[in-house]
């Protein structure tokens, strides 16, 4: 019994790493993007507007919209079984947890541009002039200056990236109707099935464990988000 939890919490780590790294790496490049075009622009507000409402589009919703596009019945799935392309094995991974890992992306994405564009915007321009005027090419400014400056903030945004996907139930709870393969969803099964009843000390055992991690995670991004207020002041 002991061993399905560990199990629960080990995937539920994973997921949250690789959803944080993967949204955070895209979600910078994404907000990249943004910073070097037009403060005033047509992109710029485009994309910080999707940002707002898709990292707010979860739960239910988010996984109909993937079971009706990527599902066993879904509109993409049928397109190629229709031309003898089985990309997708008939849709069933959407269940799995690589299908948790694309929709937790969907809304990690965004989420990465809308607390990483303001580390952006405090890069001063007049710290680029000062490393090109020094002789420093583009790599000697990203790594010297712009780099080490960036980096808490980054880290930090991975962090609260990691806290946001351990701390998800909603999607998953929609998305997977069997089986629990992360602890949210155990702590579900633990309070409302049946055949476990009478465990409730259990659900509220494995609950505080995800407080004591999302606490240290929360801890250490309070850290660099001193030092990235420190440097963008």
């Amino acid at each position: 019994m002991g061993a399905q939890y560990l199990d629960a919490f080990v995937r539920s780590l994973e997921l949250s790493a690789i959803t944080a790294v993967v949204g955070s790496v895209l979600g910078a490049l994404l907000a990249w993007a943004v910073v070097t075009g037009r403060p005033d622009g047509v992109l710029r507000r485009v994309v910080t507007s999707a940002a707002g409402v898709l990292a707010q589009f979860g739960g239910v919703t988010l996984a109909f919209a993937f079971l009706a596009t990527v599902g066993p019945v879904g509109l993409v799935t049928k397109v190629l079984a229709d031309h003898g392309v089985d990309a997708l094995s008939g849709g069933a991974w959407i269940f799995e947890l690589p299908g948790l890992v694309l929709v937790y992306t969907y809304f990690q994405v965004p989420l990465m541009v809308i607390v990483f564009l303001p580390a952006l915007d405090g890069l001063k321009p007049q710290w680029r002039e000062a490393a090109t005027g020094l002789g420093g090419t583009a790599w000697t400014y990203w790594r010297r200056v712009a780099g080490p400056v960036l980096a808490p903030a980054f880290l930090g945004s991975l962090l609260l990236l990691f806290a946001n996907a351990f701390s998800a139930y909603a999607t998953a709870a929609a998305l997977v109707s069997q089986g629990a393969p992360i602890v949210p969803l155990q702590i579900r099964n633990l309070q409302t099935s049946e055949v476990l009843l009478g465990q409730q000390n259990l659900a509220r055992a494995l609950g505080f464990g995800m407080v004591v991690v999302v606490a240290v995670v929360m801890a250490c991004y309070a850290l660099l988000q001193r030092r990235t207020t420190r440097w963008l002041r």
